[in-house]
């Protein structure tokens, strides 16, 4: 395996942690509960926890990249 697909696979790694704790951060139990109690629709519960994984994912490369361009 070469360098160019190893730097894929750590960047794919990072990105899929971040989006994970983006997800949990999103998935908190405040936004559960309001959707529960209909203060929040599920829809838009959805979206909260979808935006979280984004940003989380997003935060996470920037991070590796960040990191990366050090090291070299």
């Amino acid at each position: 395996m070469d360098q160019e697909n190893k730097d894929k696979i750590e960047a794919a790694a990072a990105v899929t942690v971040g989006a994970g704790a983006g997800s949990a951060g999103g998935a908190t139990v405040g936004v559960l509960e309001l959707a529960a109690q209909g203060a929040a629709t599920a829809l838009s519960a959805s979206l909260v926890i979808g935006l979280g994984a984004a940003a989380g994912g997003a935060i996470a490369y920037g991070i590796f990249r960040f990191f990366k361009k050090r090291k070299s």
